[in-house]
Formats: structure tokens, sequence, C-alpha cells
């Protein structure tokens, strides 16, 4: 049955009451001001972060489908730009829900936001009369505001991030300090001579040592330690609480360590555990290692600005070919550049990579002028005076399983899905090139 600390002392300490009640007391109130702590970290900071991680990605699609719809003009990207500006509005929405607003800029931010989309529409509605020195400026001052709006979320991030180092040293304290007065308690027990209260007290304080212990560690970034405590009552709930946050914590630290900037998908580091994870616990998956053709001469015609929105269009396709075709658990991450990665497993990679495939070769076509979509490529001279042509921008895609191969390991993954991809870029149009129980098979290039 189980029995909370007082109710233990109670019935093992029947001679003890008044001295059991009082360690009982003390230390359910240390516990308790760190179990706030805890719970104030785990529902008011955490969720800050992630609200501040959604923003900026909100942001920067928001940015994105703006200007497109000013080169463009199409009625699709303006409602993606205002889907985007109501989900930023939503997190706003959500943070000022939060208890203990201090800190929180939700209401600059909402006016930020608003100063930024004002921007957009007095934009879209001089397009007409639009001139290039007053495309320029309205240009500069998106930019500025996008950038005021960037740093303001950072800047809160920041302070959720000492405030977060400030609340767990005061943990810290708190379970200092109770961990001595239940030890000068705990010895007035003993001193009173029964041998089951040393036992009992011993329990509770090794328990509120191994607390201190984990608050401290956590503290310093070391959140890979987890108190070991094994009692079931209060102190072993209160364990259970501080793995679960120092596991939230290590994911968003190395989330937010590890993330592409651009598109806010996991880097290479990432990838690499999540595939050796699943490789050890040796559960069927398909590796694809996926790459844009002809990225490199589009980026020197159009310029970077229009290089990166190739760049998290692809990551939202991939991504929407994932959640519409994969499976649950699947994984997609950006190892950098025009280079990605997704990890699902071998019945779902197929479909997810042809729908991959019908997709980009549809959309990519809209990110070139009418001119290379006639002519089918991009025409340019070499310096010796020489026409070359880069086709359209195709995207290839290298599969590799563990089916069949019970000791591969991520690194022979990499390896033979680095070279499956050389084997398709060599391959006209977007391709998906399988290496399957020692047989390569690709699908049929686009036409």
């Amino acid at each position: 049955m189980k029995l909370s600390i007082s109710a233990k002392i109670i019935l093992g300490h029947v001679p003890l009451v008044s001295v059991m009640i009082l360690i009982a007391a003390y230390a359910l109130a240390s516990l308790n001001e760190v179990g706030k702590i805890s719970k104030e970290i785990v529902e008011r900071d955490i969720v800050l972060i992630e609200a501040a991680n959604n923003m900026i990605s909100t942001l920067l699609a928001q940015e994105s489908y703006g200007r497109r719809y000013v080169i463009l003009q199409s009625p699709q990207m303006r409602e993606l730009f205002l889907q985007r500006s109501k989900a930023f509005d939503a997190e706003i929405a959500r943070i000022r829900t939060l208890q203990k607003q201090d800190n929180i800029p939700s209401g600059k931010l909402a006016v930020l936001h608003k100063e930024f989309n004002d921007l957009y529409e007095d934009w879209l509605k001089n397009l007409g009369n639009a001139t290039a020195s007053l495309t320029r400026e309205y240009d500069q001052k998106i930019k500025g505001k996008l950038d005021e709006l960037t740093d303001l979320i950072q800047t809160m991030v920041s302070d959720v991030k000492q405030n977060q180092n400030r609340q767990i040293l005061r943990a810290t304290g708190a379970g200092l300090k109770a961990f001595r007065l239940t030890a000068i308690l705990a010895s007035i027990g003993i001193l009173l001579g029964i041998g089951s209260a040393t036992f009992t007290i011993r329990n509770i304080a090794r328990s509120i040592h191994q607390l201190k212990l984990s608050t401290r560690e956590i503290s310093e970034g070391k959140f890979d330690h987890v108190p070991n405590v094994t009692a079931d009552d209060e102190l072993g709930e209160l364990a259970g609480a501080f793995g679960k946050m120092a596991r939230r914590l290590a994911r968003l630290e190395e989330v937010s360590l590890d993330a592409n900037p651009l598109t806010r998908l996991p880097g290479g580091i990432a990838i690499e555990n999540v595939l050796k994870h699943r490789l050890a616990g040796k559960r069927p998956l398909a590796f694809c290692l996926i790459d844009l053709d002809n990225f490199k001469s589009f980026n020197d015609r159009y310029g970077y600005a229009m290089g990166n929105q190739v760049i998290t269009t692809t990551a939202a396709l991939i991504q929407k070919s994932v959640s519409k075709h994969g499976a649950e658990n699947d994984f997609v991450g950006h190892i950098g550049g025009d280079d990605f990665a997704i990890i699902t497993t071998p019945d779902k990679y197929e479909r997810v990579c042809q729908y991959m495939i019908k997709k980009f070769d549809k959309k990519i076509i809209g990110f070139y002028n009418a001119d290379d979509r006639a002519n089918g490529c991009i025409r340019g001279k070499t310096r010796q005076g020489e026409e070359v042509r880069f086709p359209i921008m195709t995207i290839s895609i290298a599969v590799v399983t563990n089916e069949e191969k019970t000791a591969i390991n991520h690194i022979k993954i990499g390896e033979i899905a680095a070279e499956l991809k050389g084997h398709a870029k060599s391959i006209p149009g977007s391709v998906c090139v399988v290496d399957r129980r020692g047989k390569n098979v690709s699908s049929a290039p686009r036409t």
C-alpha cells in the first residue's frame, strides 16, 4: 500500500510522533517549494521557449509568403501569408495565458507584428505605382521590422533562460536548507532511541540529497543527471518530475543548438543520434538523403534570397510529404544547404519520395522567370565565351534501408547514401535511387 511520508512516520514511530511530524512538515514544505519551481519551469519557461521558436519559424514563413505574393501576386500566397499571421497572433495569445507576465513583452510583440503586417498591406496597395526607390524603401522597412521582432523574441528567450537559472539556483538553496534542518531533527530522533526512526530519516535525507545534487547538476547544464530516488512517495514523484524536466531541457537545448537557422529543422547531430538510436533498437528504417540538382546555378542567377526561398519551400514540402504519407514517428532533418534527410520505415518511403518528386517538379518551375521557363534551362557563358546551359532544378533522393542488413551501422548507411546520391545526380530529372538487398532500383526520371 502506498503511504505518504507522514503516514509512514506516524505508523512506524508512534513514540516519536511529534519529532517525526516536524521533520515531515518541513521536508514537505521544502519539497513543495522545489516542486512549484519545477512546475513553473515546465509550465511557463519551457512553454515560452517553445512559443518563441514557433513565432520565429512562423514569422520567417510569413515574410517568405509575403515576398512571394509581392512577386507572383498569387491569392494563394496571400492566404498563406494571412494564415501565418494568425498563427503568430495565436502564439502571442498563448503566452498571454501564462502566469507571471513579467519580462514577457506580449504587448510589444503584438504591436510590432501589426506594424509588420501594415507595412506589407501598404506595399501591396502601392504595387501598381511601385518604383524602384519605393520598392527598396518598403524592403528596408520590412527587413528592419522583421529584425526588430526577431531581436525582441530572442531577448525574451534570453530572459527566460536567465530566469530558469535563477529558479534552479533557488531550488538548490531550498533543497540544501531542507537537508540541513532535516538532518538536525533526525539527530534528535536518533537520540530518542528508535531504530526505525533512524532508517526512515536516512532514507529521507538520502532522497533530499539526491534532489539537491540533481538540482545543482541540472543548473550547470548536466541534463543527463537523474536523482537516484526509488521511494514510492512524494520524493519519488519529485524525482520523476526532475528526470522529465532534465530530459525536456536537454532536448530543447540540443534542438536549439543544432537546428538549422533557416528552416528550424534538426541538424546533423540530431540526424545521427536518431539514426543510431533506431539502429540500436533494431527497428526497420529507411534513410532518405535528399539533394537539389542545379541549385548553385539557380542561386548564382537569382540571388541568395530566392535560393533561401527554394530551401524553405523544399523543407516545407518534405515535411508535408512525410506528414501525408509517412509513419507517425518519422524524422525530418536539414543537413545544411540544399541537403536534407528523412528517417522513415521501409513500407512508407516509396510513397513519400514519389509524392515529394511530383510536388517538387510542379512547384519549382514557379521560381524561374518566363524566359528560363520557356527555354527549360538557365543559359550562360563561360569566361571563354562558350555557351552553357543549366537545367531547371530537380530533386535527387538516395534511399538506404536496414532490411537484410542486420550488422549495418549509421556510418555505413551514410556512405551508401552518399554513393547512391552521386549516382542519382547523374540521372536526368528528379529521381529516387534505392539500395535494397544488394540491388539498386531507381525511379523513372522526370520528363
